[in-house]
């Protein structure tokens, strides 16, 4: 694999744990915030409705921009963002602050349709895979960890962290990447384009209810783990970095099946998994062994699709990879948003503990728009 692509790795990770760093500290950032836990958990909501609505749009406006040039702007506003979020004095500060981050966020696209340009089209599962496993690595070092220190010294301590690791890649990014990346951008020519072709409709609105699904439980995970086997910090931190665990060997696979075997299938047997654990997490209450099988499981089968799903669509139009890969990401943001602020309701009246049921009705609504398309 190129070099490149491990760089835009340890991007993603910074950019995965700066995302997702809120959820396994929502309680400490409600106390300090005085708000509750729901209404801190909409921090989540903001961070993807700002991917889905403004990272797009920077990603049209950059579109002839060098890639590095894009990917440098890219971080600096996520850095902006995560220092913003340090410093907020009440929830809407760090909400605003939380949009910006989403805003930088496109990154993650822009880096995603450099893996597809830079390989052979046999590979571009197993690049797609090496490109996400920053994404899923923040799930076994960067959440754990950020939880910790949160739980132990302040919600504000791993937030500077993520912040000067972000101006850390700047740096990287400003001086190990070529100026000249032969990949392309996106354009709003391409956008009305690609919006005709039936085969990327379906699968937008599988990533849709996908991520609306994951993100359901994702969102609200420390609160979900506490309420079905309460715990302290640090066996909490060691359950987060498990499902991270997870969900790494969840990338590699889904890289690997989608090679072997392609993306539809493997598209199917991982909604499948998903959905079956979704239904048995609820009833492992009380036992904590039973509880991570389930949930370890659930984190493969949920945190693999993404290169799959980017393979499907790359397999459409190669040329118009960026406009594909930025609508695949409005839709997994956008299934965010609608996952965390359901379950954030959902949470408060049916209790933690009881929300893989109600993200295994997007599953499900999910399954529905994959099988018309099969």
């Amino acid at each position: 694999m190129p070099p490149l692509l491990y760089l835009l790795a340890a991007c993603n990770l910074v950019i995965g744990t700066g995302a997702f760093s809120l959820a396994g500290i929502l309680q400490p950032v409600a106390r300090s915030l005085q708000v509750s836990v729901g209404a801190a958990g909409q921090s989540m909501t903001a961070y993807a409705v700002a991917c889905a609505v403004l990272a797009p749009m920077v990603l049209m406006g950059t579109g002839r921009w060098q890639r590095k040039a894009a990917l440098q702007l890219a971080l600096v506003l996520f850095a902006g963002g995560m220092l913003l979020c340090a410093w907020a004095p009440d929830l809407p500060t760090l909400l605003l602050g939380r949009i910006m981050m989403g805003t930088g966020a496109v990154f993650t696209p822009i880096a995603a349709s450099i893996a597809v340009a830079i390989v052979e089209p046999a590979l571009r599962g197993k690049a797609l895979s090496v490109t996400f496993l920053g994404m899923s690595l923040s799930y076994v070092i960067g959440l754990p960890l950020g939880a910790w220190l949160g739980l132990r010294y302040g919600w504000r301590v791993p937030t500077l962290a993520i912040a000067a690791c972000t101006l850390l890649m700047l740096v990287l990014v400003s001086q190990r990447m070529p100026r000249r990346v032969d990949a392309p951008g996106a354009t709003l020519r391409g956008l009305g384009e690609v919006l005709r072709h039936g085969e990327v409709v379906r699968s937008l609105g599988l990533t849709l209810m996908y991520f609306s699904a994951v993100f359901t439980v994702f969102s609200y995970s420390g609160p979900v783990f506490q309420a079905l086997n309460p715990m302290s910090p640090e066996r909490l931190s060691l359950t987060l970095m498990l499902i991270g665990v997870a969900g790494v060997a969840g990338t590699l696979s889904g890289g690997w099946a989608n090679d072997r075997f392609g993306p539809m299938r493997t598209l199917r047997w991982q909604l499948a998994v998903l959905s079956l654990m979704m239904l048995l997490a609820p009833l492992t209450g009380g036992s904590y062994g039973a509880m991570m099988t389930v949930f370890m499981v659930w984190a493969t089968a949920g945190f693999g699709m993404m290169a799959p799903t980017q393979a499907r669509l790359a397999r459409v139009s190669l040329r118009q990879a960026p406009v594909l890969f930025s609508l695949n990401t409005s839709m997994l943001y956008i299934g965010t948003a609608l996952g965390a602020a359901i379950g954030g309701a959902a949470g408060l009246v049916l209790g933690f503990d009881h929300l893989p049921w109600v993200g295994l009705g997007f599953a499900l609504l999910g399954g529905l728009t994959f099988w018309r398309g099969a």
